[in-house]
């Protein structure tokens, strides 16, 4: 096992130079709306490693392995490739409108507020704060529980040393250092990625006899066919893909994008590049439960587990490094995009919403997300459970939402009761709810816990519901009004200065 000192210390080190890179080169507009939006500054390649390195964090090594190992095998593992790429495509088409139509935004619940009203606003937020906050909680616990695997670290100390070196160049220079240190870390990670995927293939014996060992003990994980893996990749494609595009990151990325063009490029690439990651990873928990490596509760740390059982400690220890550096990689954009959220609805609460009492709330706001991720992560739950709660809340909300960027007849009260009632249907279904639900008048007449239904649940419901809304009940949106009453928060409609070293 690798010393917890050499641990924490090359944590230190590793944090701290990114800790560095960001605030060096986020340093210069000190203004609010560069703080949250950075608008207009980043060219398409640059736009895709941030894409890439927001969207890969952590959760790579994790979740897709624990997906493997214990959700249904390669099927499992193909429905969770798929559902990260199509989320990520969906901006290509997606974020040129939401630009058209809201040319000077920051954030989904501005334009909540604005589309549909207070209530539908209020609710929005609470689903889009919970989503990326869960996210965040589920990024550090994966890296506490990897951090304690190899070298014993208490999990309170690996979520306080992340959150503390995230939130010293998150606080200072918001989206633009975030989106420097992904380009810095996209550049880093991929090929070691790459190689590290690979050498781990071959240490374990190569792809032909963790393939073969594999079908020996437990060929479902392995079938194409295998019912449990192919229902998996079915609720999964709809909960990642209602996840993110509820998810404030994105709409930050969306304006940040220096046009239309660099904006499609930036997504599709994230999209394309993002497959094949998660599909290694995952794979890694697919052999790892093949080969008899894991122990009960260990489906989340399989991808450790078996570096740990065939590499020296110092190689461990670099991939442990490189897991660090997917955190902070997701961290920073969580981190700001949460913190976004709140101020750019600041002005209606504020009598003196000025651009230094704005960029004074964004950096407080984002030390208490950090704060509270930093507690949460460190409790060790199950990674893939924590995302799957968090999803279902998205699921049931995002086709109401986005529906109101297409068409002026769903009316905020359309959207509330069809994304309620999806939500309702999904809980009937949700596995994990059943604890509470158990002890409820009628439980016993509650149908069989399933994930899909679930899922297929709240996102038919919802957006059946909200399509009839249109028919019976329709409004008479102006969509126009998005534009006249959405607006820069310092007064400038200008761009940002662009990011240094922009392609």
């Amino acid at each position: 096992m690798v010393s917890s000192t050499v641990a924490l210390g090359a944590t230190v080190v590793t944090l701290a130079v990114f800790a560095a890179i960001g605030i060096r080169y986020s340093r210069g507009d000190g203004s609010v709306e560069s703080f949250i939006s950075a608008r207009g500054s980043v060219g398409g390649y640059r736009m895709g490693a941030t894409v890439l390195a927001s969207s890969m964090g952590a959760w790579i090594l994790f979740s897709p392995a624990e997906a493997g190992a214990a959700f249904g095998g390669i099927t499992a593992v193909a429905g969770y490739a798929l559902g990260s790429a199509l989320a990520l495509l969906a901006y290509v088409k997606l974020g040129p409108r939401i630009r058209e139509l809201i040319p000077e935004g920051h954030s989904l619940t501005e334009y909540a507020y604005v589309r549909y009203g207070p209530v539908a606003y209020a609710y929005v937020l609470v689903v889009s704060v919970a989503y990326m906050f869960v996210f965040l909680a589920a990024e550090f616990t994966g890296i506490a529980g990897a951090l304690s695997l190899v070298a014993g670290v208490p999990a309170w100390q690996t979520a306080a040393l992340i959150g503390g070196f995230v939130l010293l160049y998150t606080g200072y220079g918001g989206l633009r250092a975030s989106i420097v240190t992904d380009t810095v870390q996209t550049a880093v990670l991929l090929p070691l990625i790459a190689v590290g995927f690979v050498g781990a293939v071959f240490a374990l014996g190569g792809p032909a006899e963790l393939v073969r060992e594999t079908a020996a003990s437990n060929p479902d994980l392995l079938d194409l066919g295998f019912l449990p893996g192919l229902q998996f990749g079915v609720y999964v494609v709809v909960a990642v893909v209602g996840a993110e595009l509820v998810n404030q990151a994105w709409w930050q990325r969306v304006y940040a994008a220096a046009d239309d063009t660099s904006l499609r490029r930036g997504f599709g690439l994230g999209a394309a590049l993002v497959i094949p990651m998660v599909l290694f990873a995952g794979l890694f928990g697919v052999f790892a439960a093949g080969t008899g490596a894991l122990a009960e509760g260990e489906a989340s740390i399989a991808f450790f587990v078996l570096l740990q059982q065939s590499f020296p400690d110092w190689v461990v220890l670099v991939v442990v490094l490189v897991a660090v550096l997917l955190v902070t990689s997701s961290a920073d954009t969580l981190f700001n995009a949460i913190a976004s959220l709140v101020t750019s609805d600041l002005p209606r609460l504020l009598d003196d919403p000025s651009g230094d009492r704005l960029t004074a709330a964004a950096r407080g706001l984002t030390a208490v997300v950090a704060l509270a991720a930093t507690v949460i992560g460190a409790q060790e739950y199950s990674v893939l459970a924590i995302f799957l709660t968090a999803d279902l809340l998205a699921a049931a909300t995002f086709g109401p939402l986005l529906a109101g960027l297409y068409t002026p007849r769903l009316s905020g009260g359309g959207l509330l009761v069809s994304s309620v009632a999806g939500l309702l249907v999904g809980l009937l279904f949700f596995p994990t709810a059943r604890g509470v639900l158990a002890g409820l008048p009628g439980a016993s007449a509650l149908p069989e816990a399933s994930f899909l239904y679930s899922f297929l649940g709240a996102a038919v419901v919802s957006l059946g519901l909200a399509a009839l809304a249109t028919r019976i009940a329709p409004a008479d949106y102006d969509l126009d009004r998005l534009s006249r009453e959405i607006r820069t928060l310092d007064g400038d409609s200008g761009t940002t200065d662009p990011i240094p070293a922009d392609d």
